[in-house]
């Protein structure tokens, strides 16, 4: 029998179910576990054992008296850094939140907690998740688990690499420009983000990118992700997790590079298989070979986070409580700090109406197309404590050069998921598919046909 801390939530909820395990048992075991991987990782940067084990008890006490809240009572979890935790610190990367405690828990936490899960601690990010790999000035950088000297990517990475690791089997984490999908690709794992507005966000920290970000989750399956979503997005209809639900024949459009962005050739080899794979499935895949239409969102995308934080700084004290020093900030955020104050407010317009032509376009594709496939990122990992790849594929990049497959989601409001595709000299290969705007439930069900397909669920040398 696998290790408790290996087992995904559906199996955990399996055990619950049968009596095999309890509630309690699975919390030490990921504590055990984390307590194992953490510090070569670095992923976990707030514990709360006490209230875990006290939420586990009660989760005991339903399941054996028969009124378990649902899939996810009693399973272990972790909530990223940039998002609320009752009676835990919210640090946000950044020394400025030093001593910063949250009273409640943001919606989509409280939602997660009301469906009976064990949160027993907080995941690290880089400072304000405003960066493609996870470090920051307050704990440092991150490792992957599948090589701790490498990045798990951002700005999910603590939450992933946990997962990854087998701290824990579900991880809350939020995507605003590829932030929950690219790290997964970089660990093994899938995650979702979910159409703008699926998931409600309430008491949560100052929302510097809009509703462009959205909460989503990470896990090791399809069918966890699926689970995660019924408790923080209640009227979604993705169905309970062992639904066996597969989407009829779907015209697919693969998306290889975007413009002339260079992607690593390893990446490209296994996307290319993977849609091999899809086509074997019985779905028209059709390619083509270089995409234009983003390009303009991607040229202007940081922009919108870079506004944010200057707007952050001058924060009325009245919608927060404390104020926001930049002189506690990071180089790197001070400088977005002030090209944020600088940027002009035609600049600010160019991007958005960039995404409103951008969302009017693919809103053309997709009545060609049921859904889009690209590689999830365009690098395989890097140094954990280099904030992106210098080159890709021989070719000098920009922060961003990895990141060309993941903003035109977010400035579009699609539903994304990322899922892994194989391995490229040891390190995990994730591919992406879109689906159009409200279509999570169809992304879901072809996600879980394809996994189903080719599963790569396994767990690193740690």
């Amino acid at each position: 029998m696998k290790a408790l801390w290996q087992l995904t939530a559906a199996q955990l909820a399996d055990g619950f179910r049968a009596a095999a395990f309890t509630p309690e048992q699975a919390l030490a075991a990921c504590l055990a576990r984390t307590a194992e991987v953490n510090p070569r990782l670095n992923a976990l940067v707030a514990l709360d054992a006490e209230g875990a084990a006290e939420a586990a008890a009660q989760s005991t006490a339903r399941w054996r008296s028969g009124r378990a809240l649902g899939a996810l009572d009693g399973v272990p979890a972790t909530i990223k850094d940039n998002l609320q935790v009752r009676g835990l610190p919210t640090h946000w990367g950044s020394r400025a939140l030093a001593g910063f405690v949250a009273e409640r828990d943001e919606l989509p936490v409280a939602r997660l907690r009301e469906a009976g899960a064990v949160i027993f601690g907080k995941t690290n990010v880089p400072e304000f998740t405003m960066q493609g790999y996870t470090g920051n000035p307050v704990f440092g950088p991150t490792g992957n688990p599948w090589n701790p000297a490498l990045t798990p990517g951002g700005s999910s990475g603590g939450a992933v690499a946990l997962v990854a690791a087998g701290g824990c089997p579900v991880a809350l984490g939020t995507d605003g420009g590829g932030s929950i999908r690219r790290p997964a690709s970089h660990t093994n794992l899938v995650g979702l983000k979910p159409s703008r507005g699926r998931v409600r966000r309430g008491d949560g920290l100052p929302p510097i990118f809009l509703d462009f970000e959205v909460v989503g989750p990470m896990a090791r399956c399809v069918d966890d992700v699926a689970a995660v979503m019924q408790a923080i997005a209640p009227r979604t209809t993705t169905g309970a997790p062992h639904e066996a639900a597969t989407p009829q024949p779907a015209r697919i459009l693969y998306l290889p590079r975007f413009a002339d962005h260079p992607v690593d050739p390893r990446i490209a080899r296994l996307v290319d298989a993977a849609a091999g794979n899809l086509a074997a499935l019985g779905h028209q895949v059709t390619t083509l070979p270089r995409f234009e239409l983003a390009e303009a969102v991607n040229q202007r995308w940081p922009l919108l986070a870079q506004v944010g934080l200057a707007w952050l700084v001058d924060h009325p004290r009245e919608l927060w409580p404390r104020p926001f020093d930049p002189a506690l900030f990071g180089p790197a955020m001070q400088a977005n700090t002030e090209t944020g104050r600088n940027a002009s407010a035609r600049a600010l317009f160019e991007l958005l109406f960039e995404a409103e032509r951008l969302r009017g376009e693919l809103a053309g594709l997709f009545e060609q197309h049921d859904f889009l496939l690209t590689p999830a990122t365009a690098a395989l990992p890097w140094p954990a404590a280099d904030t992106h790849p210098p080159r890709i594929d021989g070719r000098e990049v920009g922060p961003r050069g990895h990141a060309v497959f993941a903003g035109f989601v977010n400035a579009v409001g699609l539903p994304a998921i990322a899922l892994p595709c194989g391995f490229a000299e040891g390190l995990p290969v994730g591919l992406q598919l879109v689906a159009r705007e409200g279509g999570d439930d169809a992304l879901l069900a072809l996600a879980r046909e394809f996994e189903r397909a080719h599963p790569w669920q396994r767990f690193p040398a740690l």
